[in-house]
């Protein structure tokens, strides 16, 4: 896929326009520092896509400002009394010195404990914890990826887990791949749910557009109401790009 990128400036916004083969406008707003992003059609003028910046800069400021007063976490360092969370539960964290096998768990409903050497890292601890993340995320996912896969007709060739900074999913219609964001582990069932049912959509309908609005009715009609929860919790600290 040919793509090209060049800054944009809108009012006092800085829009990063990414040129590429697409046949209609699409604007993001990135959190958490909303980062204003449009992917645009080849060969498409900057005085065109100003036009559409300027007819969305209510909505583009009423984004921004909803990212600055959402809740955010302060800065890990994975050590004991921390905060973490888990499938929608605020965890305390407990660390455990060890010479055995280092390993993350869930100790009840909400305590997350980490075995780890006395001299380990933040970073050690991090990847224990993500270790964790990632089996239980796939536990997570399977049962609901198998779900909605007959319930909607469609089987993705291959889906998988990885850290993403500006989405929950992303699908590839064509190879039919689908990747979930890592930071899901920490939202809600139903909000892993609404995202499992968003990307296998997108293998019969690539766009936003009407049609996927109305498939996401059909099988998930409260999904309005899950997405803006999802995008309601807490932040984690990373800076996204």
């Amino acid at each position: 896929m040919s793509i090209n990128a060049n800054l944009l400036k809108v009012e006092d916004i800085e829009v990063l326009v990414i040129h590429k083969k697409v046949k209609n406008l699409h604007l993001n707003v990135l959190p958490p520092e909303g980062k204003v992003r449009v992917s645009a059609p080849e060969g498409m003028s900057d005085d065109a896509i100003r036009t559409f910046v300027v007819g969305r800069l209510g909505w583009i400021k009423k984004k921004r400002e909803g990212f600055k007063t959402q809740e955010r976490q302060t800065i890990r360092k994975y050590v004991s009394g921390e905060s973490h969370y888990y499938l929608g539960k605020r965890c305390r964290l407990e660390v455990i010195n060890t010479d055995s096998k280092q390993k993350a768990y869930l100790r009840g409903k909400t305590k997350l404990v980490i075995e780890a050497r006395s001299n380990s890292t933040p970073q050690d601890r991090e990847k224990l914890l993500n270790n964790f993340y990632r089996s239980e995320l796939e536990r997570t996912l399977k049962p609901l990826v198998e779900k909605w896969e007959k319930k909607i007709n469609v089987e993705p060739s291959f889906w998988g887990i990885r850290r993403m900074k500006t989405k929950w999913g992303t699908c590839n219609e064509k190879t039919k791949r689908i990747w979930f964001n890592l930071e899901l582990v920490k939202k809600p069932e139903n909000c892993i749910q609404y995202v499992v049912v968003h990307e296998l959509v997108h293998l019969i309908e690539r766009t936003h557009n009407d049609k996927f609005v109305a498939l996401m009715d059909k099988f998930l009609p409260k999904w309005r109401e899950e997405k803006e929860e999802l995008n309601r919790l807490i932040l984690a600290y990373e800076k996204w790009e």
